[in-house]
């Protein structure tokens, strides 16, 4: 599995920019007006990882599939889009088909591109789009508690905890907070995920600097930066006009742009890691002459369910796992003499699988 982030802002905040740049394709139009992006454009992106790279190289693979990642460009939300404001009920749709949001805010001062409020206040930007999804979650729970309640009089169960869950939700929203704050029992998790609350979705603030500023950020990074930390939320500085140019250049030109810029890597690098630490994922490694892959999984995933991301018949017909840690893969040269220096393991169904983990499944067909 990869995972699916919803690009979300205000109009003319760079989004449509920074699509182009982090898929390399010019799908999305950056137009200087707003709801220039009518269909939310989807891309999907290699995950950088010089891991499997050099993985690849030991083991002479023939082929290098990187896990991936899908971008999902959703068109600017304005105040009032939960009431159907500009193109709002499409837009807060097709947010609830994520599994984040990375929340582009205009961290840039210029006179040439309009702000639909006319002023530069990331902060402000980022309130106004909370606001929105606040609403939009409250309208949804109060249309859902009116058909449960009836189910919990004949006694459902499943209706009974799904309407204390959205009273919960609901008294969170109505206290001005998202609901993603509220600390879910493992026993409700599942129903809880299923109500598919816009709040619920993890944000991670995307800072959208000048060129100029793309190392160090500005006074309106730093602001957001402070209401990051004082929401447990996260924040990345990237100029999306850097990245539209890196994504145009051969790969050593790109590596030479960034430093003269004083960038150690790309934005996309750093938005993808922000990203994975966001939902907690991990990659592990299938390593053969034939191939070298990548996969994502949730952290804490155990060998069955990791090997069911490959196929189902693995997770189903699970025997064990033979694993090597890429450290000792990469030192000792390879699997035959990791193998041979007792750095392979079996491991079985309770094994959890760790990050940067060189794993072979054996499985009952």
């Amino acid at each position: 599995m990869g995972f699916k982030m919803g690009i979300v802002g205000m109009p003319n905040v760079g989004k449509a920019t920074l699509f182009n740049a982090l898929t390399r394709t010019a799908a999305a139009q950056a137009a200087n007006f707003p709801f220039c992006t009518i269909e939310p454009n989807v891309g999907e992106v290699a995950v950088p990882d010089a891991r499997l790279d050099k993985l690849a190289a030991i083991a002479g693979s023939k082929s290098i599939i990187p896990t991936r990642m899908t971008f999902v460009d959703i068109a600017g939300l304005v105040k009032g889009a939960s009431k159907g404001e500009g193109l709002g009920n499409q837009f807060l749709a097709n947010i609830r088909e994520t599994d984040a949001i990375a929340h582009v805010l205009r961290c840039f001062e210029d006179g040439d591109v309009t702000h639909v409020d006319g002023r530069v206040d990331p902060v402000a930007d980022a309130e106004t789009i909370e606001t929105e999804l606040m609403l939009a979650d409250l309208e949804s729970i109060e249309k859902r508690l009116q058909n449960l309640i009836r189910k919990t009089r004949g006694g459902d169960k499943d209706a009974v905890q799904q309407v204390r869950l959205l009273e919960e939700a609901k008294a969170a929203l109505e206290d001005g907070k998202p609901a993603r704050v509220i600390e879910v029992d493992e026993d409700d998790l599942k129903a809880w995920n299923m109500l598919q609350l816009l709040t619920t979705k993890p944000v991670l603030y995307v800072c959208n600097v000048g060129e100029s500023e793309a190392s160090e950020g500005n006074a309106h990074s730093a602001a957001v930066a402070a209401m990051a930390a004082a929401q447990g939320n996260s924040h990345v500085i990237i100029s999306a006009q850097i990245e539209e140019e890196i994504s145009q250049l051969e790969d050593d030109e790109a590596v030479m742009f960034l430093e003269e810029m004083g960038l150690q890597e790309a934005g996309l690098d750093r938005l993808i890691k922000a990203g994975y630490a966001l939902l907690h994922l991990e990659t592990y490694f299938t390593v053969g002459p034939k191939e070298a892959r990548a996969w994502t999984v949730q952290a804490e995933t155990k060998a069955p369910q990791a090997a069911g991301v490959i196929h189902g018949d693995f997770e189903k017909g699970f025997i064990r796992a033979e694993t090597i840690a890429y450290n000792d893969f990469v030192a000792l040269g390879g699997e035959q003499p990791a193998k041979e220096a007792g750095k392979m393991r079996a491991e079985g169904k309770g094994y959890v699988v760790k990050d940067g983990d060189v794993l072979h499944f054996l499985f009952n067909t």
